[in-house]
């Protein structure tokens, strides 16, 4: 009998010794900046996330948590790059954007945010129905945010633009006519109009501008585990067909495919003369191209102005 007991207290400690040594897989909070404008677009870069994440293989448990406070893109970069306390972001990239931090080459939206469409105020369509190229373009004046790329990219391209240092002003600015019209993306001026109701918006009906460019994942230069993570999860979901299912079935995106007439409209490229010589141009199946306009440029094809 003794010796049954000794063995059985050898056998508890033996198994709490093997417990006490399993590796414990705590719950990573990943942070990231809450969007300055109110409305569901950051929706789908959460939903891919995820998406990332689980798809990656990871025996890490992760938990995304918006930062407390909606930030600007200069101060999400700034605290993104120290890690201090934002652990990843979405944004478009620039030269100077992946210089600071480390991106995942995969474009979030398949190149769609080179897409542009107009929002204008409501009543002043047959100012731009006689618009037919870049020229004309010029005699309007553009809005855009002080700190996002597309700012430096019209004015690369010599298109007038005034740029308020915040979303709300931008609106604020088309309301009372110091701009003309303000380019969104395919998927964002429906659910802006919605949004911004005080004011009498409407969506341009017969232009397109487009330029090449990529929304990425972000995360701090150093952290190239996390990188590799979110990388391998988003490979895997090309791989598997859950990253293009996600892409033109999330209902920020869908809305955009239906509503924004692309055969109907005159297309005016730019160059985007902050595209990285890294962006993965060739790489095809990462990029959307609207089969109601086969005359749009390849986006392999397209120049860098460096």
């Amino acid at each position: 009998m003794e010796a049954r007991r000794i063995l059985k207290n050898r056998l508890i400690g033996l198994f709490a010794s093997i417990l006490i040594s399993l590796p414990c897989l705590a719950e990573t909070t990943l942070y990231y900046p809450e969007a300055t404008q109110q409305d569901s677009r950051d929706d789908y870069f959460i939903s891919l996330l995820q998406l990332a994440l689980k798809k990656s293989g990871s025996d890490q448990h992760y938990k995304l948590q918006a930062y407390s406070e909606p930030l600007s893109q200069n101060r999400a970069i700034k605290m993104l790059s120290k890690s201090d306390p934002l652990s990843v972001m979405w944004s478009m990239t620039t030269i100077e954007r992946e210089e600071k931090l480390r991106p995942i080459r995969i474009p979030l939206l398949k190149g769609l945010m080179g897409f542009r469409v107009f929002i204008t105020r409501r009543g002043e369509q047959g100012r731009f129905s006689k618009i037919k190229n870049r020229r004309q373009l010029k005699n309007l004046r553009a809005g855009q945010v002080q700190d996002w790329p597309d700012t430096k990219i019209l004015k690369a391209n010599n298109i007038p633009v005034a740029a308020p240092t915040s979303y709300e002003a931008l609106f604020h600015m088309l309301h009372l006519g110091r701009v003309d019209y303000v380019p969104r993306a395919l998927n964002e001026p429906w659910e802006e109009i919605k949004r911004l109701d005080q004011y009498d918006f409407a969506v341009e009906n017969t232009l397109l501008l487009y330029y090449p460019t990529a929304n990425y994942f972000f995360v701090a230069p150093d952290n190239e585990a996390l990188a590799n993570t979110i990388k391998k999860g988003l490979e895997n979901a090309i791989d598997d067909g859950s990253f293009d299912e996600l892409f033109h079935n999330h209902p920020i995106n869908e809305k955009a495919f239906d509503q924004v007439r692309l055969i109907k409209r005159r297309l005016i490229k730019l160059d985007n003369p902050l595209l990285p010589s890294k962006t993965p141009i060739q790489r095809e199946v990462l990029w959307w191209l609207p089969p109601q306009l086969p005359a749009v440029p390849a986006i392999k094809k397209a120049t860098h102005a460096h």
